[in-house]
């Protein structure tokens, strides 16, 4: 991944947590310089701890059928919410779960809309 592409994933991802701040699913941001911090940080946690979730979660997720994984996303989700300062969950994990889903489903639109980019 170049530098540009890596900058545009990241502009659509902020894009996208600054329109679940706006959804009335418990999950607030200050801002769009907010949405952009915790756009980077869920990046990062994405690049880190996401293969340690997943190689730990292996048996689990071989059992489910891959849908362990909302759960690695919630996770990922609100430890984000937890590193950022003006990301807040208001209902807790449940919060991280919609946000999580929310992210997912906004973040395949905007891609999907924007020609070749992934």
């Amino acid at each position: 991944m170049d530098i540009v592409s890596l900058a545009i994933a990241w502009l659509v991802t902020s894009v996208s947590f600054f329109i679940i701040s706006k959804l009335p699913i418990g999950v607030d941001i200050d801002g769009f310089q907010k949405a952009m911090v915790s756009a980077a940080v869920f990046g990062l946690l994405n690049a880190v701890v996401r293969p340690i979730f997943m190689m730990f979660s292996f048996p689990a997720l071989l059992i489910t059928f891959g849908l362990f994984m909302i759960v690695i996303n919630t996770a990922i989700f609100g430890l984000a919410a937890w590193l950022v300062d003006g990301f807040r969950l208001r209902w807790g994990i449940w919060s991280a779960l919609l946000g999580a889903l929310a992210l997912s489903f906004i973040n395949s639109f905007l891609y999907s809309i924007l020609p070749n980019l992934r």
